[in-house]
């Protein structure tokens, strides 16, 4: 099913984290687009919800439409490229939760599998050791039973799908996650990813920002 047929939006109001002369940082819903996809259809997104309160917001980095958790969008445009430069060099630190299938073991670790969008399936990513951009992601465990594990995730690098195609190369895929684990996609009322926390520096004076928000699930 595509994206288009599929695509109902939540229509959560708003919720601002952070806003000043630099930046504002959101709490996005799961289900909605971070930028507009192609079609009428899919014009709805965070973006232009941000802009109808913020008209001067650009984008600076996007989650996937079933990712929930905290967004940062830039006020200038040198805020943008300040702010994009931090994540392009990697100084920004992200910290994600997931609920994944199994029990994973050990209770820490890294997977280091480099990735590449895999072309005969165009919205998938996958790992290539031929071909794939490195793609590092830290992880430790919260808690875990019946089946399943909750596991805060930290990306080192910031690769396409990078959070989910990692926990399924380790067997453990995101639960309803419906492009990876199709089969618990409808045991789930969403993707069971969050972006928790975002640490930068504010493009004005560089003081250390943390955003934070709580999973909803």
């Amino acid at each position: 099913m595509s994206v288009s047929q599929d695509y109902a939006p939540p229509q959560d109001p708003l919720e601002v984290l952070h806003d000043d002369a630099q930046l504002v940082a959101v709490n996005k819903p799961a289900g909605l687009l971070s930028v507009p996809g192609k079609g009428a259809q899919l014009s709805d997104c965070l973006l232009s919800r941000i802009q109808a309160v913020f008209p001067d917001a650009l984008l600076v980095h996007r989650l996937d439409r079933d990712t929930s958790g905290v967004m940062v969008f830039a006020l200038t445009p040198h805020a943008q490229r300040h702010l994009g430069l931090q994540f392009e060099k990697r100084y920004t630190k992200k910290t994600y939760v997931a609920r994944v299938a199994g029990e994973l073991s050990p209770k820490t670790g890294t997977v280091d599998l480099p990735l590449i969008v895999d072309w005969p399936n165009r919205q998938l990513q996958k790992v290539c050791h031929d071909t794939g951009k490195p793609a590092q992601t830290d992880w430790r465990v919260m808690r875990q039973g019946n089946g399943e594990t909750r596991v805060r995730l930290m990306p080192r690098t910031g690769r396409s799908h990078q959070l989910r195609v990692h926990m399924l190369a380790l067997g453990h895929p995101i639960l309803g996650d419906p492009l990876y684990a199709s089969d618990t996609a409808d045991q789930y009322p969403r993707m069971m990813l969050h972006s928790e926390e975002l640490r930068l520096k504010n493009p004005e004076g560089g003081i250390a920002m943390s955003f934070r928000a709580k999973a909803p699930f």
